[in-house]
């Protein structure tokens, strides 16, 4: 089969398409024949080794991926071959095929097709989760947005909505902000040009936003925090601007503030029944079609890296899918 494997970490340059043997499920395990692939940034990261978890090389990227099952390993008894289906993993999402853990795949509902269904659970997942269980917005509240027409921050900006906030979205372009317009942003802050924290205070009446949800981190966190609220939640999500903040605690102190730490992924380890009931209500509400994620690009395998430099160079708005195979 093909794949885009990545044999030394770092650069994107190191990717390369080529055949690697088919991958055979073992106990627990389901094949999935890929059809779709969403792009999140951690993909970029784990090929440059900057993410939380590092993967040996050789390897193959890609963590979200929907498809249908080729054949299961012993054990699995909810699944079958034949069954459309969507997961969220590690990696290996890049490729004709490739082997799941049965616990981290789901059965996919009729009527989303595959393109869909890859760029629906992570960002998604992530944003009610952050909204709803770490920041318990309320509706009514003001919730501010970050990096608001990336995959996540755009899935952050439509939950919020969902939930009953005001959402302030924050990007670097006016085509990014017409973007998180477009799917229920609010009010709009270009923090290129503009002061992130004198913006929202005069957006808010000088009360700040109740909730910041910040993928992006570096300067903006701390900008962030300084528009917030009183008793405000600031939500750590990520670090798309590829520093890390450090953050003055006196300003957390304040403002009677928290900083809540957002990580989907280890939530979904540690809370698997929950984490599955949340992702069937997220498919749920895309199946009705009240929630519609926007996809900027589709691009074919072999284009697989060249998918990957639009977010590593800030360029995605929406999700980036590459087309498997089959009709996505």
């Amino acid at each position: 089969m093909k794949a885009i494997v990545c044999h030394e970490i770092g650069p994107l340059d190191g990717l390369r398409f080529e055949d690697v043997p088919d991958p055979k499920p073992v106990a627990g395990q389901v094949l999935i024949g890929v059809r779709a692939c969403g792009l999140n940034f951690p993909d970029v990261l784990v090929v440059q080794g900057k993410y939380q978890f590092k993967a040996p090389p050789p390897f193959t990227p890609g963590g979200e991926v929907s498809g249908v099952v080729e054949a299961v390993g012993s054990g699995v008894t909810d699944l079958k071959v034949g069954d459309r289906v969507v997961a969220v993993v590690m990696g290996g999402g890049l490729a004709e095929k490739m082997v799941a853990d049965a616990s981290q795949v789901h059965r996919l509902p009729d009527g989303i097709d595959f393109a869909t269904a890859s760029c629906v659970l992570m960002a998604y997942g992530t944003a009610l989760h952050a909204l709803r269980d770490r920041a318990a917005i309320r509706a009514g509240e003001t919730l501010l947005v970050t990096g608001a027409a990336g995959g996540v921050g755009l899935g952050a900006v439509q939950i919020g909505k969902r939930l009953g906030a005001r959402v302030i979205a924050a990007a670097s372009t006016a085509e990014k902000l017409e973007t998180a317009r477009k799917h229920g942003a609010d009010l709009l802050v270009n923090y290129a040009t503009e002061d992130l924290k004198e913006r929202v205070k005069s957006l808010t009446d000088g009360q700040g936003a109740d909730v910041v949800f910040d993928p992006v981190g570096g300067p903006y966190t701390e900008q962030a925090l300084r528009a917030t609220a009183r008793k405000g939640r600031v939500l750590i999500v990520g670090f798309t601007a590829g520093e890390i903040p450090r953050i003055p605690t006196n300003l957390v102190l304040l403002k009677d503030a928290s900083l809540v730490g957002v990580f989907w992924g280890v939530n979904m380890m540690h809370d698997p029944v929950g984490g599955r009931a949340q992702l069937q209500e997220i498919l749920g509400w895309v199946k009705d079609g009240s929630l519609r994620p926007f996809i900027q690009a589709k691009y074919p395998l072999p284009r697989g890296v060249e998918a990957l430099r639009e977010l590593e160079q800030r360029r995605a708005q929406g999700r980036i899918v590459v087309v498997v195979g089959g009709e996505a």
